[in-house]
C-alpha cells in the first residue's frame, strides 16, 4: 500500500533529519536565547563539542527523535492521503487510477498543505518540550538550576501546570507556519525532481532519479520551506 510505504519512508527520513540537523537546531535556540547572535553557527558547535563532547551537541535530542520519526512518517502519509483527496475531487478524472493519474503542481501543493494538518498535532508538543529543555540547558550554563530532569519529566510538569492546553500551546502558530511550509516543501520537491529528470533525460514513466538527485531535490525543497 502506497500510504504505508510513505509512512515507513517518512519515519526513516525523520531519524536521518534529526541526526543531521539537531546540532544546528540546538545552536539556533542558544543564539536566540543567550544573546549570542553575533557568534557563528560553526564556532558555537565547535565550542559546545570541545566543552561537552558529542553529548553536548545532541543535548535535548530525545524529544525530536521521539517525535520527528512519527512526525515525518505522518507527514508523508498525509501527503499520500492528500493526493488521494485531490484526485477524488477532480471530477473530470475521477475514474482514473491514482497510479497513472497526472497531478499538476498546484494539486501537489494542495496535497502538501493537507499533510501539515495531522503532522502539526505531533510537532507542536514536541517543539514545545524540545525548546524548554534547550532553554533550560542554557540557563544551567549560566549557573541556574534544572527544572526538568528529562523529556518525560518535562512533559509531566508542563501537563500538571496547565493541562493538555499547555502541552499543545502554540499549535495555532505552528499550523500557520507548517501549512505554507509544507506547500512550499512538497511543491518545490516535485518541481525540482521533474527538472532533474529533464536534465538527465530520464523518462518519468519508467526511469528513476539517483539517491543523490533525490537528496538534492529534498535539500532545495527544505530551503524553500524555511524561506
Amino acid at each position: 500500500d502506497s500510504a504505508l510505504k510513505s509512512f515507513l519512508s517518512g519515519g526513516v527520513g525523520g531519524v536521518c533529519a534529526v541526526v543531521v540537523g539537531h546540532p544546528f537546531d540546538l545552536v539556533k535556540v542558544r543564539m536566540q536565547t543567550s544573546g549570542s547572535a553575533n557568534a557563528s553557527v560553526f564556532s558555537m558547535i565547535s565550542k559546545t563539542f570541545a566543552r561537552d563532547g558529542i553529548s553536548g551537541i545532541y543535548r535535548g535530542v530525545s524529544a525530536p527523535l521521539v517525535a520527528t520519526s512519527p512526525m515525518f512518517a505522518v507527514s508523508f502519509w498525509g501527503y499520500d492521503i492528500g493526493k488521494r483527496i485531490v484526485h477524488s475531487m477532480d471530477a473530470a478524472s475521477s475514474e482514473s487510477e491514482s497510479a497513472t493519474y497526472k497531478f499538476s503542481i498546484p494539486q501537489l501543493c494542495v496535497a502538501g498543505g493537507i499533510s501539515a494538518l495531522p503532522t502539526t498535532f505531533i510537532m507542536a508538543p514536541s517543539e514545545r518540550l524540545k525548546c524548554l529543555l534547550q532553554v533550560q540547558a542554557n540557563e544551567i550554563e549560566k549557573g541556574g538550576k534544572a527544572k526538568y530532569k528529562g523529556l518525560g519529566d518535562c512533559a509531566m510538569k508542563v501537563y500538571q501546570e496547565g493541562g493538555i492546553r499547555s502541552v499543545f500551546k502554540g499549535t495555532g502558530a505552528t499550523l500557520l507556519r507548517d501549512v505554507p511550509g509544507s506547500i512550499a516543501w512538497f511543491g518545490t520537491y516535485e518541481i525540482v525532481k521533474k527538472q532533474l529528470m529533464k536534465i538527465q533525460n530520464i523518462d518519468p514513466e519508467s526511469g528513476q532519479l539517483s539517491p543523490l538527485a533525490v537528496l538534492t531535490a529534498g535539500g532545495i525543497a527544505g530551503v524553500a520551506c524555511w524561506v
